[in-house]
């Protein structure tokens, strides 16, 4: 499998972007604190299955800028990297995978341009609504978030001792190695803490953004997610006018991705073959 690796200048960053294969194409966004490697199990079954699979770094991790900015990190400038990259690419329509930050940016790209996207799966996060609704529980369960939007101190406790305290964030024993590189990086760390100081006010505001996705969604939600309740997963089903299919892994943690990589993979390609290859792949420019 040929992968090809460049940088590319999108919405006024320079963003590093891994395509791979040929077909209609599919679109990775990772969340915190990771970089496109966190797809790196993903990557292979989808284009051995015909598609092609775009995988950036998200603004502020991996090799894309990471500008100083907290006001930079809102998730609109987000949502315009997605699509100013898909214009890059000459894509005109794509399918939309999304885990953790890249999965709020999913939902949001699904109610800002749904003419854009084919389909959207949304790994671990629900419906902004159904997540800001979702009750005392996962408030308990976002209170980490809290902690993240103090200046300096979550920089220090989590960079601290070689970032030792994210060696147990995944069982997937290779993982930890994969933040470290990226977070040794000067200013990376505030950059991935930054999406949290940039957003989180909002998001827990308890009306939420209820407007519905007219793009079919598929949910999936893992049993071990100790920052997410399936509650706010399932209860997105109503915020999908266009259909809502929702999965439960059992045994995987956060990162199902890469814990439970062979169990995703198969309902990727199962919900993906509910719209034939052709008709997307008449919608690329």
């Amino acid at each position: 499998m040929k992968e090809t690796s460049q940088i590319l200048s999108v919405n006024g960053l320079r963003m590093h972007v891994m395509t791979a294969g040929e077909g209609p194409a599919v679109l990775l966004m990772h969340g915190f604190p990771d970089t496109h490697l966190v797809w790196r199990k993903q990557v292979g079954p989808l284009v051995n299955a015909g598609y092609r699979v775009i995988v950036p770094d998200m603004r502020g991790y991996g090799q894309t800028d990471a500008p100083t900015a907290v006001s930079a990190y809102r998730t609109r400038y987000i949502c315009d990297d997605m699509l100013a990259l898909l214009d890059q690419l000459g894509i005109q329509k794509a399918r939309l995978v999304g885990h953790d930050w890249g999965a709020l940016i999913g939902w949001l790209l699904c109610m800002r341009a749904p003419e854009r996207f084919e389909q959207y799966v949304a790994l671990s996060v629900g419906h902004p609504a159904a997540f800001a609704r979702a009750g005392i529980m996962q408030r308990l369960r976002s209170s980490y978030m809290l902690w993240f939007m103090v200046p300096f101190l979550p920089e220090q406790s989590l960079s601290f001792n070689d970032f030792h305290a994210m060696r147990n964030f995944t069982k997937e024993p290779t993982q930890y190695d994969v933040w470290r590189r990226n977070l040794r990086e000067p200013g990376r760390l505030t950059a991935a803490l930054n999406y949290y100081r940039a957003n989180v006010p909002r998001m827990m505001l308890p009306g939420g953004k209820a407007d519905p996705v007219s793009v079919p969604v598929m949910g999936v939600w893992s049993s071990r997610d100790v920052a997410l309740t399936e509650e706010q997963m399932r209860d997105s089903a109503q915020f999908a006018s266009a259909g809502f299919r929702y999965e439960r892994i059992d045994g995987a943690d956060h990162w199902l991705q890469l814990t439970a990589a062979d169990r995703l993979n198969a309902l990727l390609l199962d919900f993906f073959a509910a719209v034939p290859q052709s008709r997307a792949a008449a919608a690329e420019v």
